[in-house]
């Protein structure tokens, strides 16, 4: 390549930085995070004899397919070896940080990100939209419980969201203080929690339109979220080429520091998806302590559970869980349950 573009993206304008092969200044902008200005900006530079690079971000999707669409190539670098090399800089401005984007892009030292397809990015939409639905309800029960306590009325321990409603309602309209403060409050739980519920059902129904959610949902204890979830973060099998380091995308594997004769092994890393990470983890408790199912996979973490405990137990299964449901995916094939007999 004979020039590298470097781009620090904010939500409504992009510093651009043009430097040659060399490490050069050819020129610096800036312009709105719009493809045209950007583009219109770089209409001096060949297309087919620049590369253009960006950390990975809010609007990285926007401009990843919309500047290989306009015929660049394009690369979005991992935010956290971008920060690392730009913390050395003296001064941080979006002028300086565009700067150190593009020698960062001209030397090479970058793991380039992958972008999603739009419809994996439609199912995360989905999800997090549940999620986000399904806390504010949680919260507002909450809210009405800790409330409760000030009146002296004490709620179960464990109230069904579904029925948190029918139970409270009478306690509250019996009480014209209580009406007058946790009526409005009450109502728009309902309301969410009616909201949730639709959401609940569309994400059911997208797992169950899918193929490969339905072959993930063969495996006890994976439910529709998990599958959906695990689907919409992998996207494509292909981008890993050993289901092994699938769980280590997702922090599922030990952290480790070694330096000399320091040798330190640590917690899982939790890098990655959270989201990924926490519904792999209730899958495998719901295989290993409510799925009567047996299989392979299950014996084995009870075997694990008796020696390392329980934590470590259900860490490991979500990290085969990981493995599997990649290697399901990647050759196309499906869940083999084996008998506790077999297994043993």
């Amino acid at each position: 390549m004979d020039y590298f573009v470097g781009l620090d993206v904010s939500l409504r304008s992009v510093a651009v930085c043009v430097i040659d092969a060399g490490g050069k200044h050819v020129f610096e902008r800036v312009v709105a995070c719009e493809i045209e200005d950007i583009v219109t900006c770089l209409r001096d530079v060949p297309k087919g004899q620049c590369r253009i690079g960006f950390e990975s971000g809010a609007m990285s999707q926007h401009l990843y397919f919309g500047l290989r669409g306009a015929g660049f190539d394009v690369v979005c670098m991992e935010a956290r070896q971008v920060n690392a090399a730009l913390s050395a800089m003296r001064n941080k401005t979006d002028k300086t940080d565009a700067r150190g984007i593009a020698q960062v892009l001209r030397s090479g030292w970058f793991n380039p990100v992958y972008i999603k397809s739009r419809e994996a990015h439609a199912y995360r939409a989905l999800l997090s939209s549940r999620k986000a639905v399904q806390k504010k309800c949680i919260d507002l029960a909450n809210e009405v419980r800790g409330l409760f306590r000030v009146f002296g009325l004490r709620l179960p321990s464990r109230v069904d969201q579904g029925s948190f409603d029918e139970r409270v309602r009478p306690l509250i309209e019996a009480d014209p203080d209580l009406s007058r403060a946790l009526l409005p409050l009450l109502d728009a739980r309902a309301m969410l929690y009616k909201t949730y519920r639709e959401l609940d059902r569309r994400v059911k129904q997208a797992a169950s339109h899918d193929a490969v959610c339905l072959r993930f949902m063969a495996i006890p204890g994976v439910g529709p979220i998990a599958a959906l979830t695990f689907r919409a973060a992998v996207d494509d099998p292909a981008r890993f080429t050993s289901s092994r380091t699938v769980a280590a995308h997702f922090g599922l594997t030990p952290r480790r520091y070694q330096s000399g004769e320091i040798d330190n092994p640590g917690r899982i890393s939790k890098a990655g998806d959270r989201d990924v990470r926490a519904t792999l983890y209730a899958a495998a408790n719901a295989m290993m302590m409510r799925s009567v199912a047996s299989s392979e996979i299950k014996s084995w973490g009870l075997r694990l559970m008796r020696r390392k405990g329980r934590r470590r137990a259900v860490v490991a299964v979500a990290r085969k869980l990981a493995v599997i449901m990649h290697r399901m995916w990647a050759d196309n094939t499906e869940f083999r349950h084996r008998p506790l007999e077999a297994a043993l």
